[in-house]
């Protein structure tokens, strides 16, 4: 029965590599390249949003062939604007991380 409470939110809609055929949601400027489910569900609770399930190593619809893992917040507004908010903590992680790294050589 369909839990209409709740908004699941794919790994796979925030991933660079992959086409929107192939189930990317955002524009490629606001994905990153393959993100994790800790990275999901940690730029989710950065973003305000309380993650109350989730799944690691469940199959997209649209690439039953791959592990990938998903999330399940409480619904409270649309869905895309819950994936605005994530991309933007996610890519601003991402940001960071990468920023943190590059200064480091030798």
């Amino acid at each position: 029965m369909k839990d209409y409470d709740h908004v699941v939110v794919w790994l796979d809609y925030f991933n660079k590599n992959l086409s929107r055929a192939r189930g990317r949601r955002m524009p490629r400027d606001r994905c990153v390249f393959d993100p994790t489910l800790k990275e999901l569900a940690d730029a989710a609770a950065s973003a305000g949003l309380s993650v109350s399930e989730r799944a690691e190593g469940a199959r997209f619809p649209r690439r039953p062939y791959v592990r990938s893992g998903y999330v399940v917040l409480p619904k409270d507004g649309p869905k895309s604007a819950h994936m605005r908010r994530i991309s933007d903590a996610l890519t601003a992680r991402r940001a960071r991380r990468s920023r943190k790294g590059k200064g480091k050589k030798g």
